[in-house]
């Protein structure tokens, strides 16, 4: 059986275990806990030299990291239901939605940024959770006016893929930072429908194992 290495509020490990759902395939999972450095230890370092979560190990010990190369990988091996379309332009336009999250705003807003701005620019806690929800803000508004364009239960589909994948975790995450998502009516729609599955509810980060209990 392959082993996920990742951590209960990842946004990323959070997308690979929504694509996993999506897909019907079981994995163990291992706890790789960011808040104690688990992430930086020499053993962890040797399945990701980033530190980063979410490790994909394969059967044979080969390690997939990146979780879009991960999804990737899932969506070739395991066909259907795919999280991408055939179609080229419509697999381009899904992509490109996509990497507004998974390139443009997580990694800004992600806990090594956070903490390196509250060390190097004296901003608090405070300071961290307005960048946050600046760049989180500007490209939800975006994706609100991507979404604008289409009449679908999800961005452009009538059933999740990859873009549904990479936007509820940083959704999730948006909450957690204080954004209005009053201004993101599509966003919500799109939200709302993807947890109403269960898919969705198997990957929420408080129905992990290593998630703190009395969530």
């Amino acid at each position: 059986m392959m082993t996920l290495h990742g951590y209960w509020r990842s946004s990323a490990s959070y997308r690979v275990r929504i694509a996993l759902a999506l897909k019907g395939v079981e994995v163990s999972h291992k706890s790789v806990d960011l808040r104690m450095g688990a992430q930086r230890g020499a053993d962890y370092l040797v399945k990701n030299p980033q530190g980063y979560v979410p490790v994909l190990e394969l059967e044979d010990g080969t390690m997939l990291r990146q979780s879009l190369a991960i999804m990737d990988y899932l969506d070739a091996t395991f066909r259907e239901p795919g999280l991408m379309p055939g179609e080229a332009l419509l697999r381009s336009k899904i992509l490109a939605a996509s990497l507004v999250i998974a390139s443009d705003i997580a990694p800004i807003q992600n806990s090594s940024v956070q903490n390196y701005i509250r060390a190097e620019y004296g901003q608090g806690d405070a300071g961290a959770m307005q960048w946050a929800e600046h760049w989180i803000s500007k490209g939800f508004a975006a994706l609100e006016q991507i979404a604008g364009e289409y009449n679908t239960p999800f961005l452009m589909t009538e059933h999740p893929m990859l873009f549904e994948c990479c936007l509820i975790p940083q959704v999730y995450n948006a909450r957690r930072f204080g954004v209005d998502m009053s201004a993101y009516p599509k966003l919500m729609a799109i939200d709302a429908a993807c947890r109403s599955l269960p898919e969705f509810e198997k990957a929420k980060p408080e129905n992990q194992a290593d998630a703190p209990q009395g969530l």
